[in-house]
Order: structure tokens, then sequence, then C-alpha cells
């Protein structure tokens, strides 16, 4: 409504304007006024008319509802339109879920959103709502407009070195966010939830591999957010029935086997990307190389060592999680492969994968950044039925190098 009453008030002005104009005495006779007069009021029409077309088309969202259908479980995904929350959102779809999609595009692509709505053209499998978690009216409103059976929560800023430069925006975005969903889930008695976490909120262990027990203790904002969201989640459940599993990812890699979705990070935010999207950059020659922070860990060859888990493998998680979620409580997992590969061993398998000899440049250590982590995947392998079934590097890498030489741009600009 505040929409359409702004257009509505600035076309009447405008053609107040114009009658003004069309008033005024410039030597024009008074017939040519009253020609200019007719046309005034024919534009005026037009855009009244044009006005109201766009209104219809502003509240399309709130006439796109989702309501109760028997049999098929509606999933909220938020960050559906970023790397892993497509990944996820195109394999609930193929599992025959319905979904609603809310994402506000800072870091996600429209593109991705758009791919998925041709490969599910029907009206009551996907749907797609431009919103910010931050906006507390926009989220219940989301709430209260769709029969929503549960939530997978990815949205989420999730760059370490930025959250160090930028503590408050990750405060924000993170936790804060996470309290506003929580608070809408409440109000309208929706009681599943995915919670996408992260081993970052582990810092930097005493012994490896990380199990479920191991302390956290994060160490820089990003973690520290994560947890804080992890702690409202669980004392929440503790007074509610809410039935939710945090996953604690490691680091995240690949792309749809089918060659469907992909990983690209928009162009102002390379520098803080995952380093496989790092790794294709300057293999296609959009970056004059590859830049590798740290190499003084002590560690087997200096450079830091990570758990990297395929997004499909990840993906495969959740849907797990979903289909065996308790009827309340708050479940816990770790979601890796349980080996651990140094920056200078992925590099290798990227150079291998790609056929490209990559220029590689060593710089300091990243701020917030800890040297090792590797996961003990033990707990959700025996409760969920879950093991990564992607573990060869090089073969991760090169599928998802298929899908960046098909698309060196990444998704191609979509409007909305």
């Amino acid at each position: 409504m505040c929409i359409s009453f702004s257009i509505s008030s600035f076309c009447v002005l405008t053609c107040n304007v114009i009658f003004s104009i069309a008033e005024m005495d410039y030597g024009i006779s008074s017939r040519p006024r009253s020609q200019l007069a007719v046309k005034v009021v024919v534009v005026c029409s037009l855009t009244l008319v044009f006005m109201f077309m766009l209104r219809q088309s502003s509240t399309a969202p709130e006439r796109v509802m989702f309501s109760r259908h028997d049999g098929i479980t509606h999933v909220l995904v938020t960050g559906g339109a970023g790397y892993i929350g497509s990944h996820a959102v195109l394999r609930l779809l193929e599992d025959k879920y319905r979904v609603t999609i809310v994402d506000n595009l800072s870091r996600g692509n429209l593109g991705a959103v758009k791919t998925l709505q041709q490969l599910f053209p029907g009206h009551d499998r996907l749907q797609f709502i431009l919103a910010d978690l931050g906006d507390t009216e926009a989220v219940d409103h989301i709430f209260s407009s769709n029969a929503i059976d549960a939530v997978m929560h990815f949205a989420a800023v999730a760059y370490v070195e930025e959250s160090v430069e930028e503590p408050l925006r990750y405060y924000k975005n993170i936790t804060s966010n996470t309290l506003i969903l929580l608070e809408a889930m409440k109000k309208h008695n929706v009681k599943k939830l995915i919670y996408s976490s992260t081993c970052a909120t582990y810092g930097e262990p005493d012994k490896m591999p990380i199990t479920e027990e191991t302390p956290q203790k994060p160490i820089n904002p990003y973690g520290k957010a994560k947890k804080m969201s992890e702690d409202i989640i669980k004392d929440h459940a503790k007074t509610t029935d809410l039935a939710a599993t945090i996953l604690r990812y490691f680091n995240v890699i690949g792309s749809d086997p089918k060659g469907i979705l992909g990983e690209a990070p928009p162009p102002e935010f390379r520098q803080h990307g995952r380093i496989s999207s790092a790794c294709f950059d300057a293999a296609l020659k959009i970056t004059p190389g590859l830049k590798v922070k740290g190499t003084d860990y002590k560690t087997k060859d200096g450079t830091c060592i990570r758990d990297y888990i395929h997004v499909t493998d990840l993906v495969d998680a959740h849907v797990k999680a979903l289909e065996k979620l308790r009827s309340s409580g708050v479940s816990i997992y770790n979601v890796g492969t349980g080996e651990g590969k140094s920056v200078k061993e992925f590099v290798d398998a990227c150079k291998a994968a790609t056929g490209v000899n990559i220029p590689v440049t060593y710089l300091g250590r990243r701020p917030g950044d800890y040297a090792e982590v590797w996961s003990d995947p033990t707990k959700i392998k025996v409760e969920l039925n879950w093991s990564a079934t992607y573990l060869d590097l090089k073969e991760t890498l090169a599928m998802a190098w298929k899908w960046q030489q098909a698309h060196p741009k990444g998704y191609q600009s979509a409007a909305l």
C-alpha cells in the first residue's frame, strides 16, 4: 500500500504540474493549449493504468500463497538464492517438497532462482520472495501468508576476514536475524528448523578430529555470531516444542553433479570467497593468480588444513536431518568427510582438475583464521545414516570446473 500510494501521489503531482505548465501563457493560442490539456489527460490516464498494474504486480507475492497441502511438506528456505541454499532447494524440489525461497539477493544469485523456476515451472511447487530477514514486518507477513511446515535457515554473511573487519554486520545479520526468524516461527506455530551453522564455532581446538562434544571457542565474529544463534535456538527449545537440528559445516566445495547449479559469488566478494572459487577464477584468467594466505602454520606443509565437503553431500545431510527431526529438542551434527587436506594439496588438486598451471602467490596469514580443523562424522553416520560420498578432491573439483567453464561469468544477469 505504501508503494502504490507514493506512486499515486507522484502521478497526481506530475499531472498537476503539467496542467500548470499547459495553462501558462507562452504566446500559444487557446486551441493548442486545449490540445495540450487533452494530451496531458491521456498521459495521466495511461500513467494511472500503469500504476494500477504495478500495484497489482507489487502485491502478487501476497496472492501467491502456499496453503496447507495434505501429504506435501512446505519448506521455507532462507538464503535459497545462495550457493548452498540453491543446491538445497534443487534437492527439495526433486524430492517433491514445496519450497518458498526468501532472499534479499545481497549475496545470492537471481540467476540461480531463475534456473530453478525454469526446471520447476508449476505455481504450486516453488515461489521466490525478495525480502530481508532483518525486516520484522516482512518476515511476519511471509509466515502469515503461507502455511509453512519447516524452515531451512541458510541466510547469512559468511566470510571470516570480513567478519573481523565488520563485526557488527555479522552479529546483526546472523544473530539478530535468527532471533527475528525464531520469533516469527513461534508466533505462527512452525516447529521444525534445520539451522546452517559452522565449524568456526569450535575455533582452534586442542586436538583433532573435532566431535560434537569439542568445546566451542570461536576466534572470529563469524564463528561467535553463529554460536550465539545456536545458543538462542537451544535455549528457545527448552521452553517450547521446537524440533531443531544444527548442522556444523566444514569447508563446502563442488557443484551439482548434473551441471544445473554451481558457485558464482558476486564479483565484489571474490576476495573473500572460498578457495575453490578463487582457484577457478585464476584458471579462467579472471584474476591474475591465486593468493594463498598463511604458510607458517604448524602443519605438514605450513598451510591451513581443512575438511572439504561436497555441497551435494551437505544438502543430503539437510534432507536426512529434516526427515528424522525429533518431536522436540535440538540435535547437533558435524558435516564433514573426516579427512583433512592442506591448502597446498587443494591447489595441486585444482591444477590437476583444470589442467591449468595456476600462478600462486603466498602471503601472510588471514586475520581470524586457524591452523587446522577436520571432523569426526561418526555421530551423523550412526544417527542419520549419512556419510560423505565425494571424497576424491580432484574428482570433486573437476566436476565443479565443468560448470565454471560453461558459466565463465557465473549466472547470467536476470531481472525481477
